[in-house]
């Protein structure tokens, strides 16, 4: 099936014949539904704090963050922010001059309340000759846009989302990343002062990041008194995946193999070389200016106290059932933790004979933890809390998207109708285990999870395949906690008009 030189690419790569025929294999098959035991609901798979609980975990995670814990803010920032601007783009392509949807006209007649005006404004200056408003005034609508987007101008249309400015200041325009790097200042400093922030981004943007970093950095150090330590990682290209044709035969593009990248799934094996004891995960345009970040940080800091809360205890539980040294009272606690805790259940668990029951209570508990806060349903795009069975016939809160689920199934459906709430991307994971040995993140994925979508290459159709998602099928095998946050924490910036949100402004 491969020629030599396929073999140098996968060679080059990182990539074996195996993992290919795995890949084509899964192109064949598809991938299965999973089987739901119930959505995820307050009380039942998702904690819903009270003032006491709210104190005590804020308590909880002040006092670790005196033990010096080594913590990371981890954002995904790869990926141009084209998707941001696709009404411009199409505005640009129409037959029309002046602004005509609700969308183009919103824009335009508020041009001056985004933080990237005075930019665009000295853009159009320097190559029209005229500044924003004067092309407005002349009807060159299309002008101001080509200057945002193209390269001539701001480059807005190919640049990263955290390459961005999202929010105006008094003294200062502030783009996405400089957003993050003001959020974990307030949130994931430890005792010493330090703030580790760790971006993936696209190799073609790495300059811009690093170029950020050394303008802005030592004066975010200055105005929040803390020391940053900023890196960068790439997607591998051990995890792209191979593209098929339509009889599920290796895509073939001049002869060549075609590679795509493996989605945002592929970053486990990024956040698999993070050093941490703690790690932060948010989407890199979920950020909002300081006036509003107190809420953000505030429940930032309260799922973090719960995951020390809960880490502290597996520890004990693991380092007392591993000793030998326990009861069956001992036991029925961790039973008990493990299905009042972590909602994790099995219905044959009472079928199970002693030894049997200690080995499946250890595998369960020896695993990575993550508490995920869950924002109530409000018709937002997401994913969605819900228990799901597992492998070995457990079933454990796992984050799902539609597309995983059988919606033509009543039954499924009926549960898919009856969640509450939405997954906003907001996690908080231990990656340790009591003995600060850490686990290997791959080895709990669902490669049963992966997404098939459709795709054209030189007008010729191929198949695509992407990895199971970040905080779906990559972590299913995780212990997971969910906590109800408030709406206020989610202000994603799909669209260049989302900047216009009172809480952007």
């Amino acid at each position: 099936m491969f020629t030599p030189e396929d073999l140098e690419l996968l060679k080059e790569k990182g990539i074996t014949e195996q993992q290919i025929s795995e890949q084509l294999h899964c192109f064949e098959t598809g991938f299965p539904y999973l089987k739901l035991e119930a959505p995820a609901g307050l009380g039942n798979g998702i904690l819903s704090l009270d003032d006491t609980a709210v104190d005590h975990y804020l308590d909880v995670w002040d006092e670790y963050l005196a033990t010096n814990p080594a913590i990371v803010k981890f954002v995904p920032a790869s990926g141009a922010a084209s998707r941001m601007f696709k009404n411009l783009f199409e505005f640009l392509d129409a037959d029309y001059a002046e602004p005509t949807t609700d969308f183009e006209k919103k824009f335009f007649s508020r041009l001056k309340d985004f933080a990237f005006y005075s930019d665009l404004d000295a853009a159009c200056l320097k190559n029209e000759g005229k500044g924003v408003d004067a092309l407005v005034a002349d009807g060159q609508y299309k002008a101001v846009v080509e200057n945002l987007l193209s390269d001539k101008g701001l480059n807005y249309g190919s640049l990263p989302k955290g390459m961005l400015k999202f929010h105006h200041y008094a003294a200062t325009d502030r783009t996405a990343m400089e957003e993050h790097l003001a959020e974990g200042a307030m949130y994931a400093r430890n005792e010493a002062g330090d703030v580790n922030v760790h971006f993936t981004v696209s190799h073609e943007h790495l300059p811009y990041f690093k170029q950020l970093v050394a303008d802005k950095q030592a004066a975010y150090e200055e105005e929040y008194g803390v020391k940053y330590h900023i890196s960068f990682s790439e997607q591998k290209p051990s995890t792209d995946t191979i593209a098929a044709d339509m009889e599920n035969k290796p895509f073939r593009d001049k002869g060549k193999l075609l590679f795509r990248p493996g989605g945002h799934g592929a970053l486990i094996e990024n956040l698999n070389d993070i050093d941490a004891d703690v790690i932060f995960i948010k989407n890199i345009d979920n950020v909002v200016p300081d006036r509003i970040k107190p809420e953000t940080v505030r429940f930032k800091k309260i799922i973090g106290g719960v995951l020390v809360s809960l880490k502290k205890q597996i520890d004990t539980y693991v380092a007392m059932l591993e000793s030998g040294k326990y009861t069956m009272d001992d036991v029925r606690e961790v039973i008990l933790f493990l299905q009042q805790q972590l909602f994790t259940r099995h219905p044959d668990i009472k079928k199970m004979e002693d030894a049997e029951l200690v080995v499946y209570l250890l595998k369960k508990l020896r695993r990575p933890l993550r508490v995920c806060g869950m924002v109530k349903n409000v018709g937002e795009p997401g994913g969605g809390p819900f228990l799901v069975y597992n492998n070995d016939g457990s079933f454990s809160p796992q984050i799902l998207e539609s597309s995983q689920i059988d919606l033509k199934n009543p039954e499924s459906k009926a549960m898919f109708d009856k969640s509450t709430h939405f997954n906003p991307v907001d996690l908080v994971c231990a990656v340790k285990n009591g003995k600060g040995e850490k686990f290997d993140l791959p080895q709990y994925v669902d490669k049963k999870t992966g997404f098939i979508s459709y795709k054209s290459k030189n007008g010729k159709e191929l198949k695509a395949l992407e990895l199971p998602g970040l905080w779906n099928g990559a972590m299913s095998d995780w212990n997971t906690l969910f906590v109800e946050v408030p709406i206020s924490t989610f202000n994603p910036v799909k669209t260049v008009n989302d900047l216009l949100r009172e809480q952007h402004q």
